[in-house]
């Protein structure tokens, strides 16, 4: 446990931290690594503080910032755990953070994209056209008013956030590890499940013999579905461990190869 109070956070570091998050928590957004940089530009004065030697500095600010996306709604409840581990183990915590945020980031966009995405929208959006439709300018302003409010109700998820992750390391410090492993393997688990999901990619190759059709991509399935969006996402991660390679160098390898791929047929 961490016993250094120079190192404790206090309210003013939590509200610096939230309102740096919710005033431009899409502040460098990009295809490479989604919402990270707003993540860490957030945290960067918890980690001044709770990191005054340079080096390991350094080191939770490049954990920070890889490859961060989730519902921008609920963004600073994952924020306020990561403050609360950060704050009790110090750079030990480092590989329990990669685990809590690939972990949550997915279920939380989930329910805050449909949520805040698409539930609210669809449906103070039905009212206000409808009323604006009768010559009422008063839905309209409902759904402004809402939008506003829904920004204020985001402002005590960081803390509730922090008290639980408090909670979790001081009551659970003996099962840390097991909490680490388990949150890791949930993100994998995530990951690998959207491989099918957001990779798209067949073989159209037909063998064809009279009225019989054998198509290639049928048993490529029968021997492990998407067996092609597993392989190119295997090829983009042993890319990624090359020496001057980066993720924008494998996005436009790989936007060759599919183009190159489709134009001889062997992908569609």
């Amino acid at each position: 446990m961490n016993s250094d109070t120079t190192k404790k956070l206090t309210k003013k570091d939590l509200q610096r931290v939230n309102w740096r998050y919710l005033l431009a928590g899409q502040i460098g957004w990009n295809y490479e690594r989604m919402m990270s940089i707003a993540y860490t530009r957030a945290m960067l004065p918890a980690l001044e503080k709770l990191y005054p030697n340079k080096s390991e500095r350094k080191e939770m600010l490049e954990t920070q910032l890889q490859f961060f996306n989730t519902g921008p709604h609920l963004a600073t409840l994952i924020m306020g755990i990561d403050l609360a581990i950060e704050e009790d183990e110090g750079i030990k915590s480092k590989d329990t953070i990669i685990g809590l945020k690939t972990g949550l980031m997915g279920p939380f966009a989930a329910i805050g994209d449909s949520l805040f995405g698409a539930i609210i929208p669809t449906i103070m959006g039905s009212v206000a056209a409808y009323m604006g439709l009768e010559g009422s300018p008063i839905g309209a302003i409902m759904w402004l008013i809402l939008s506003i409010a829904i920004v204020f109700l985001r402002y005590p998820l960081l803390f509730i956030g922090y008290k639980q992750g408090t909670k979790l390391v001081s009551t659970m410090s003996d099962t840390l590890k097991a909490i680490t492993e388990s949150v890791t393997l949930l993100g994998i688990t995530v990951v690998g499940a959207l491989i099918p999901t957001v990779v798209s990619a067949k073989m159209p190759l037909e063998y064809k013999s009279g009225d019989v059709v054998l198509k290639m991509q049928d048993m490529l399935d029968q021997i492990l579905p998407a067996m092609i969006p597993v392989l190119l996402v295997a090829l983009a991660y042993w890319l990624l461990g090359l020496k001057k390679m980066n993720s924008t160098r494998v996005i436009w390898f790989m936007m060759i190869l599919s183009i190159i791929l489709y134009n001889l047929h062997l992908l569609g």
